[in-house]
């Protein structure tokens, strides 16, 4: 899989990390796999949508009995869904393609902290699982996948905050 890593840039408030990934099949499919709860379970477990609309929530199960709120900033069916996520923001976004469709993931983060490799490598071992699934590929171990990617982020932000 030729993967690239997620393109990390200083903006005006913080950095932007963008991840972009053709995926070969079409949109309705990809964008099932972000909205539908029972398909977003299967590669984001603690995740779930509780209102889909621009003013709506995604929740987050913090494991402990509690549920982190994450408002909906953004959202056209079928097309954009962003969301807070803390402090920062995640945004995806569908595009026609030939072949399927083409996603964009863009992280908003405030601050670089000792977080932000461990999460960047989290959303592309992700995007990772989004597509096995929908190739009907089977993922061998998320925690390998997650270790390779997560060394490769860690010099990757580094680089970034310079």
């Amino acid at each position: 899989m030729g993967q690239m890593l997620a393109v990390i840039q200083k903006g005006k408030s913080g950095y932007v990390a963008r991840f972009e990934r053709q995926m070969n099949h079409p949109v309705e499919k990809v964008w099932a796999m972000l909205t539908e709860n029972e398909k977003l379970a299967l590669w984001f477990s603690e995740l779930r949508v509780e209102n889909l609309c621009e003013g709506g929530t995604m929740a987050f199960d913090m494991r402990d009995g509690t549920f982190g709120k994450f408002p909906i900033t953004d959202f056209q069916d079928q097309s954009v869904l962003a969301y807070t996520w803390g402090e920062d923001h995640v945004r995806f976004e569908l595009h026609d393609a030939a072949n399927g469709c083409r996603l964009v993931l863009a992280e908003t983060i405030q601050k670089i902290n000792d977080h932000t490799a461990k999460d960047l490598a989290g959303w592309h071992v992700c995007l990772n699982v989004i597509e096995a699934l929908l190739d009907g590929r089977t993922v061998d171990s998320r925690q390998d996948d997650w270790k390779n990617w997560y060394k490769k982020y860690v010099a990757a932000v580094k680089e970034a905050a310079r």
